[in-house]
């Protein structure tokens, strides 16, 4: 009997790195779940890490509106889980709204750079917290009946601080990531080049 060398087959599917921004994704909302898990709060407020994570992987990755609403899907169910609110629900409405308003902020075709600094992890983070601490404050008010002043005075500085933290967070970070996910990145944009 002929003992016969077996050939190794490679077989290629076409899709390697297509979702590269995924795999990216859901580790940045990990990192982000458990670092608003075991921040402490500096008179009640912290910043929302899993906002901040996923305007960040936007900017990173330069996703489309359909792409970032997922991520804001996903990013709401966390926040739901790890929400301190009396209404956690929001979360499934404001993040994906939070999510939308990065990506199409970020998308705009024009250069958000001061110098050779690139501001557009901060504005993309500022617009995406703005309109996610909006939505689920205005969510709040209406659903739960909450009095004018209380939604004026209590809720809205909420969402101001929230978003200057959120802001400096994501731009902060911007720059380290990138640098540690910098091959990722740039594969995906040149695989995205490769498939459009």
């Amino acid at each position: 009997m002929e003992n016969k060398e077996r050939e190794l087959v490679t077989v290629t599917t076409g899709q390697e790195g297509r979702f590269r921004w995924a795999a990216v994704s859901a580790m940045l909302l990990a990192i982000g779940a458990i670092l608003r898990l075991v921040s402490p709060s500096i008179a009640g407020i912290s910043p929302n890490w899993i906002i901040a994570m996923y305007c960040l992987a936007i900017v990173l990755f330069r996703l489309p509106a359909s792409r970032a609403m997922g991520i804001g899907l996903v990013a709401g169910a966390l926040c739901l889980a790890t929400s301190k609110s009396v209404f956690p629900y929001g979360n499934l409405i404001s993040e994906p709204i939070g999510a939308l308003v990065c990506a199409l902020v970020v998308g705009l075709p024009f250069s958000m750079k001061l110098g050779r600094l690139d501001l557009r992890p901060a504005i993309g983070a500022l617009c995406g917290t703005l309109a996610s601490g909006l939505t689920f404050t205005t969510l709040a008010k209406l659903l739960l009946g909450l009095p004018l002043k209380v939604y004026l005075y209590g809720m809205l500085p909420v969402v101001v601080t929230m978003t200057i933290a959120n802001t400096v967070v994501a731009q902060a970070l911007f720059y380290p990531v990138t640098a540690l996910l910098g091959g990722f990145v740039a594969k995906h944009k040149a695989d995205d080049r490769v498939n459009k």
